[in-house]
């Protein structure tokens, strides 16, 4: 081993003092190269969008500088490693939330807990940051004082019930991981995607009834206003059944067949064998008009419940499963 460090040293002796006869030969040359150098460095910053030291405002409203360039990355929240994801940043994540099932990359990468963060293994990852969510902010304080003190830089993202608030935290996250251009983009293609559906959906004529039941009975549940799928079925022109209601709402099936809703969603097909036939099958719900035309259907809830840049796919699939005629063209 010392055998080979003098080789090493010994050569790298030879260049350096090449080196310094070059550059006492060229003087004026080399800090010109020099200066070239720094002015390309700072063009593709400005082309990438990407300068640090950053400062942004996390949705704890904490002013949050990050001086470099994020190397390594834990998020502990599903919505923001899929946004990491779809910003690049795969390659740098290092620790995501028990729950996350997406990219199928996920399955590799360690799991540092959910609501109770697994801090001791976080501090020993020691990301570069971490993006917590306000859950965390507020039930873990002491945690997070932790990873700070730690060197780690800790970004809170908040919940999101609208779409803008999803461009705001994709927007957030690329900022602070160097990767705001990125950002740009898939909120960019987020919104033409949208505007595209809504100018298809101006050829709606008859606005259809829509139920969406986001847990089986006998606790069924569906979604008011203020959350996505309300969104979304405003967007391609459908009434939502529960649209006088406020968030998630628990209702009987007494309530709901009263509704008449002609299309049903359900979003639990993940857990439960065939939801579609469940609701097909049950008791007194054979007149109501979404079961008698069979227009049932189960979706992925992930895409029409996680705030991240798959929702723009949720969107299509109801599109095309309300108003086949006109988005299955």
């Amino acid at each position: 081993m010392m055998k080979e460090m003098v080789k090493k040293w010994g050569l790298f002796g030879v260049v350096l003092l090449l080196s310094m006869g070059i550059m006492a030969g060229c003087g004026t040359e080399g800090q010109k190269t020099k200066e070239d150098a720094v002015a390309k460095t700072e063009e593709v910053e400005k082309e990438s969008g990407v300068q640090f030291p950053v400062t942004i405002t996390d949705d704890a409203n904490r002013e949050v500088t990050i001086e470099e360039e994020p190397e390594t990355i834990v998020s502990i929240q599903t919505s923001n490693t899929e946004i990491a994801f779809a910003l690049g940043l795969g390659d740098k994540i290092i620790g995501v939330s028990d729950y996350d099932n997406y990219p199928p990359e996920v399955e590799k990468i360690e799991k540092v807990g959910a609501q109770d963060i697994n801090s001791e293994l976080v501090l020993t990852l020691l990301p570069d940051i971490a993006l917590v969510t306000d859950y965390h902010y507020k039930t873990h304080p002491e945690t997070l004082k932790q990873f700070e003190e730690a060197g780690i830089d800790v970004v809170v993202v908040g919940s999101a019930v609208s779409f803008e608030d999803v461009y705001s935290k994709i927007e957030m996250i690329g900022t602070a991981t160097g990767s705001k251009t990125e950002a740009e983009e898939i909120v960019t293609d987020m919104k033409e995607r949208i505007q595209a559906i809504k100018d298809k959906a101006a050829a709606v004529k008859d606005k259809k009834k829509v139920w969406v039941e986001v847990s089986p009975a006998p606790d069924i549940f569906t979604t008011g206003q203020n959350t996505f799928m309300h969104e979304m079925l405003e967007s391609i022109q459908a009434v939502n059944a529960a649209g006088d209601q406020e968030g998630w709402v628990k209702m009987t099936e007494e309530e709901i067949v009263q509704l008449d809703p002609e299309v049903i969603i359900t979003t639990y097909g993940y857990y439960v064998d065939n939801p579609t036939a469940g609701v097909l099958n049950r008791e007194g719900w054979a007149e109501v008009p979404a079961v008698k035309s069979g227009n049932v259907f189960d979706v992925d809830s992930d895409t029409v419940t996680r705030p991240g840049p798959r929702l723009i796919e949720g969107v299509e699939t109801l599109a095309e499963l309300i108003y086949p005629e006109i988005f299955k063209q």
